[in-house]
């Protein structure tokens, strides 16, 4: 059985945010056990698997996600990295859909190379700053954002970028706010630099003590800075160690996020369910 690793919302290899990709034939998905097993043993973020439906349905593909220790509603990084996948095999053209725990979505290729992904859009509501939020993150806390329930992040804003990038928070602290993670952001120091907000994720509930670059989290930061900086069409930086850039485009309740992956490992699993 044949697995790769991609490293998506990047063109480069070693960058960005690396994703297992299984693609299973059209008898579905083997038991839960063994799909977790596969994830805590690849170790990334997330490993996605995949496999094909009968023609004709709302979507092409059906699609999950596990990090080491859990399967997760939404991700954007790995099923950019599957999308990469199916194309680069030959497997699939133009868009594909998939049909996930969080509804379909769908991943479109462009000439130029990068996919853009159509998800559903992040509710981002005001909620009062938490005790205890700012002394875990080690920096002061602007403003904090309840975010959609397929999402589950609490969304903080901080002063600006440089602490964004400087942050240290005690991870162990952080799980007491969130369902699945906390997402940190702040506008771009120098909007000319070629992105328009920084952002850092932490998910040590999900057994992911920081992530790469988290493309489910660019749902709840385009509405968030789209309704900020007066545009739809936005740039953010992941500002983790690998760092990526996510294009966002908010279109009501879809936002659209594109990017690039590229295939650093094409290997074989010697272990079949």
């Amino acid at each position: 059985m044949r697995i790769r690793i991609v490293d998506a919302f990047t063109d480069r290899p070693f960058t960005g945010n690396p994703a297992g990709v299984v693609l299973f034939g059209p008898d579905g998905f083997p038991d839960n056990a063994w799909l977790q097993s596969v994830a805590a043993e690849v170790n990334l973020s997330e490993t996605a698997f995949a496999h094909p439906l009968p023609a004709g349905g709302e979507a092409d593909w059906a699609l999950r996600w596990f990090t080491p220790v859990t399967e997760v509603d939404m991700c954007g990084h790995a099923t950019l990295a599957t999308a990469h996948v199916l194309h680069s095999a030959g497997v699939a053209t133009g868009t594909v859909r998939f049909a996930a725990r969080c509804g379909v979505l769908s991943a479109t290729a462009h000439d130029d190379g990068t996919l853009t992904l159509d998800f559903p859009t992040s509710s981002v509501t005001a909620v009062q700053i938490p005790d205890g939020l700012s002394q875990a993150l080690g920096a002061k806390v602007i403003s904090a954002h309840g975010t959609a329930p397929h999402v589950g992040d609490l969304l903080v804003e901080l002063a600006d970028e440089e602490t964004v990038r400087s942050l240290a928070p005690d991870l162990a602290g952080l799980t007491a706010f969130s369902e699945r993670g906390v997402i940190v952001t702040a506008a771009a120091a120098d909007p000319a630099a070629g992105y328009d907000f920084v952002s850092r994720g932490f998910f040590p509930l999900m057994g992911i003590d920081e992530d790469p670059v988290t493309g489910s989290a660019h749902t709840e930061l385009a509405p968030f800075w789209s309704a900020r900086l007066g545009r739809h069409e936005l740039t953010g930086l992941q500002a983790s160690a690998r760092s990526g850039l996510v294009r966002t485009e908010l279109r009501g309740d879809r936002t659209l996020l594109t990017g690039r992956a590229v295939t650093v490992i094409d290997g074989e699993l010697l272990t079949v369910p």
